[in-house]
């Protein structure tokens, strides 16, 4: 298999050249070959500071600019990305091994975040002017200013969405960015960089910086003046900690083990078709993809046959078209850990109802669908997030019983109701502790909302990405309180009991007209 005509030698140069490094090289490989696509240059401690330095220093006049001005450079690379997105996603399934379809649909998500805050971001950057301490005599204005540089540390699985998609806010509210995509998924970020370069971006406001985490994550979380983070719970543990002991502000986006449910008046037809698609997108590599289906004993047979059917219908394959259905996985380490979950709950006798095993016939990490039944919380599957196109189906007997099974998790990223009766799916959902609800939907529902917050409960993360939230967390707010007449102190020439008679009939008054 060759590359796409678009991953040129000369676009590789430019893309690694865009990353901010001195350090060592690291074989990029074609997920569907194994063959290396080039040498990433890894970024040192050192580095890390360097880009930070250059971002800051961009950062000052990108701040200063108008906000209409800054807008105008989002514009022109929406237009850029929608005229050049082949090339991104040529890069993506090189990079990633996703399937075609998956990859577009994810440079969608892109567009579709930086149109949401072009429209939305004069009303919520906007100054606001409130009523102050005294009406009339006093007034208080919101004013938000922009953090300074923001740090972001994305994982391989939805290279962009979790990168451009939150660096988008931060750059629109005045902020520059130090980036540490994935080793494993850096190209089609960086040809997302040089498109913002190319619409008008200043020098040296987006930088990028490559290496292991352990290397360049602290230096980075030190460096910056907010983190957003998005990967492992064990992970984001030692970002918030560290964040915490800067005094930094951090958003953490981490692992899931969510749950699907399946009422008794569901439409069986839709139901099966949303909950594969929720399962095996991106081959399982979501944080929000569904681990566990629960369906009604008294449907459990029905759902199941269908449902198997599904997933030995699914189409995976190594091509750069839009035919297969499902890709690769992301690595072989990857698919190794996935197996390795499969097998130890085989060994511990669950039932394999399809899938199960490795198709090295298609390429080294390749996985076929999986199903499980007779799952025990005893195995690995039960408890951990398996990350990869693996679900196990249960029967429930009670609602009651239903909802505490889907609870029974240290998670609570997503969950998904299927149901006739809206407005009863919609009472369920609400009591799953679970960041993002979504009904007869898997999880796109909600995560394409791009005006309403989405974050994860419990172990899930800390803080959310989109809506007016996830553009006001990469700014500081900055109260400017303007006294007009001095009417706050008591009257040095009067006794002071007639300043408090004074102040009891104004907060009675106050209260009665509702001006506090």
């Amino acid at each position: 298999m060759t590359l796409p005509a678009s991953i040129t030698k000369d676009l590789l140069t430019t893309l690694t050249g865009l990353v901010t490094a001195t350090g060592g090289t690291y074989d990029l490989l074609e997920v569907y070959t194994g063959d290396v696509i080039t040498a990433l240059p890894q970024s040192t401690p050192d580095d890390v500071a360097a880009a930070f330095a250059e971002a800051r220093e961009a950062q000052r006049a990108w701040a200063a600019l108008p906000l209409a001005k800054r807008l105008d450079v989002m514009k022109r690379f929406h237009a850029l990305l929608l005229d050049g997105y082949e090339t991104v996603v040529d890069l993506m399934q090189a990079e990633t091994g996703k399937a075609r379809r998956m990859s577009f649909e994810e440079v969608c998500d892109v567009w579709m975040t930086t149109s949401h805050y072009l429209k939305v971001a004069k009303r919520v950057l906007g100054e606001k002017k409130r009523g102050g301490v005294v009406p009339v005599a006093s007034v208080s204005k919101e004013v938000r200013v922009p953090k300074g540089v923001v740090g972001i540390i994305s994982p391989w699985n939805f290279p962009l969405a979790t990168s451009l998609s939150d660096a988008m806010p931060a750059l629109i509210a005045g902020n520059g960015v130090v980036l540490k995509p994935d080793n494993k998924s850096t190209l089609c970020v960086a040809e997302c960089v040089r498109l913002l370069y190319e619409a008008g971006l200043p020098a040296g406001l987006f930088q990028i910086v490559c290496g292991d985490g352990p290397d360049v994550g602290p230096a980075l979380i030190d460096d910056a003046d907010f983190v957003m983070f998005t990967g492992s719970t064990a992970t984001g543990r030692f970002v918030g900690a560290r964040a915490g002991e800067n005094l930094i502000d951090c958003t953490l986006e981490l692992g899931g083990k969510n749950p699907l449910i399946v009422l008794e008046d569901a439409n069986l037809d839709e139901t099966v078709a949303g909950a594969a698609f929720g399962t095996f997108l991106n081959a399982g590599q979501a944080c929000m993809h569904i681990e566990r289906i629960y369906v009604p004993r008294a449907m459990e047979a029905d759902f199941t046959r269908r449902f198997v059917e599904a997933a030995a219908a699914i189409t995976v394959g190594a091509s750069y078209d839009f035919e297969p259905t499902m890709g690769s996985l992301v690595s072989v380490d990857q698919m190794n850990r996935v197996s390795a979950h499969v097998e130890d709950a085989r060994a511990k006798g669950a039932t394999v109802l399809t899938g199960g095993k490795a198709r090295p016939d298609l390429g080294p990490a390749f996985y076929e669908p999986t199903v499980l039944t007779d799952v025990t919380p005893d195995m690995l599957h039960a408890r951990e997030e398996t990350f990869g196109p693996v679900v196990t189906i249960h029967a429930y007997d009670t609602v009651d019983e239903v909802v505490a099974l889907a609870n029974d998790t240290d998670y609570g990223l997503n969950a998904s109701i299927w149901g006739g009766d809206l407005k009863a799916a919609e009472l369920i959902g609400r009591r799953i502790e679970s960041g993002n609800i979504n009904v007869n939907d898997p999880l796109a529902c909600s995560y394409a909302s791009k005006a309403t917050p989405s974050g994860g409960f419990k172990n899930s993360g800390v803080g959310a990405r989109h809506g007016d939230a996830g553009l006001l967390k990469y700014t500081d707010v900055q109260h400017v309180a303007v006294l007009k007449k001095q009417v706050l102190g008591a009257p040095a020439d009067k006794p002071y009991e007639d300043h408090v008679s004074t102040a009891l009939k104004t907060m009675r008054f106050m209260r009665r007209t509702r001006l506090r």
